[in-house]
């Protein structure tokens, strides 16, 4: 048996299996994610949310699941469709791809790479394709103006996440995550992580990642008052399952991205504590309930505002602390807190 493993067979069909185990936990935290998303706003909403289906509403996600998936798929007259089934796939496949890189653990990575921040920012950006592919595919122009306010609003703040990212590059002095979050190791617990020493990048981090995933108050590809739910107005079934799903696992990435680039990933906030798994889960539910309670009490921006905000005020901010953090490692200030590198991350 480990003469097998050993082989390149038994080493596919382990990489298969990792495969596989990332893909059904990330499948079923879509399905919980869900249904904390809808509790949540019935809470702030003062209504009950789901509670029917199951005990206290916990099937209520697989009943919608299970009405999409047995509906018929509806594809209008002059789709192109090739284009058309294949847009919501590369949204769903690129979503789940740049988990290959996240570690949920020490060690609990499918793939240890050195460059995985690099890895994740290059996926991300190619989720924008299935939304164009989409919005385009359908041959109507309310899906075509909402593709392009999604091309418009992605690459607009991918380069605001990707100048706040390039500050921790430079306080690790390395893009893998294993090393982020080893760098953000100490006595102080809690205040040894990066969000003290980067708190302004935090919020705009945070921020960026709601106009990313196309969350409220930024979603405006699908905003239903003008666009008829946008880019995906026009399908139906499986199809839009498949957007849905991809759209709540990257915001998944999203609270993955800001817990190890800037909470410690799964270290414990309480010195003396064990480390651990457990941590790491509870610091992205975390991070997805305040997503969720965003979602919940914001109004809706408008286009003009949303490109504002990120070409006058995110841009020229990031790019401002990317020079003040290269200045602060460079001379090693503030006890090391920006060079990281220097202590022995």
């Amino acid at each position: 048996m480990a003469e097998f493993f050993a082989s390149s067979w038994g080493t596919a069909l382990i990489l298969i299996s990792q495969g596989l185990m990332m893909a059904v936990f990330l499948l079923l935290s879509a399905y919980f994610l869900i249904y904390a998303d809808r509790k949540v706003w019935a809470a702030v909403q003062m209504r009950r949310g789901p509670n029917v289906v199951g005990a206290f509403g916990l099937l209520q996600s697989g009943a919608d699941m299970l009405k999409l998936v047995f509906k018929e798929i509806i594809i209008p007259a002059g789709a192109d469709k090739p284009v058309f089934f294949l847009a919501p796939l590369i949204s769903f496949v690129m979503a789940i791809l740049a988990w290959a890189v996240i570690p949920l653990n020490d060690g609990w990575v499918l793939s240890e790479i050195n460059v995985a921040l690099l890895f994740v920012f290059a996926i991300s950006s190619l989720e924008v394709y299935g939304v164009i592919m989409g919005g385009w595919a359908s041959n109507s122009k309310y899906p075509f103006l909402g593709s392009l306010r999604s091309a418009a609003q992605m690459i607009s703040y991918e380069v605001s996440i990707g100048l706040i990212i390039i500050g921790v590059i430079i306080s690790t002095g390395s893009m893998n995550f294993g090393d982020i979050v080893r760098a953000q190791e100490g006595e102080f617990g809690i205040f040894n992580w990066y969000w003290l020493p980067h708190l302004p990048m935090v919020f705009l981090f945070f921020i960026s990642a709601l106009a990313e995933t196309n969350r409220p108050p930024f979603d405006l590809p699908e905003a239903e008052s003008e666009l008829v739910a946008g880019f995906q107005v026009e399908y139906s079934s499986t199809p839009f399952l498949l957007f849905m799903a991809g759209e709540l696992i990257a915001v998944f990435l999203m609270c993955a991205l800001t817990t190890l680039l800037f909470f410690g990933g799964w270290l414990s906030p309480i010195p003396g504590l064990a480390d651990g798994f457990h941590w790491m889960l509870a610091k992205m539910g975390f991070f997805f309930f305040v997503f969720a309670m965003v979602k919940a009490i914001t109004p809706r921006y408008r286009y003009d505002q949303l490109m504002r905000l990120g070409w006058k005020v995110f841009l020229p901010i990031s790019l401002g602390w990317v020079i003040i953090v290269a200045f602060l490692a460079k001379f090693n200030m503030f006890g090391g807190a920006y060079a990281r590198w220097v202590i022995g991350a």
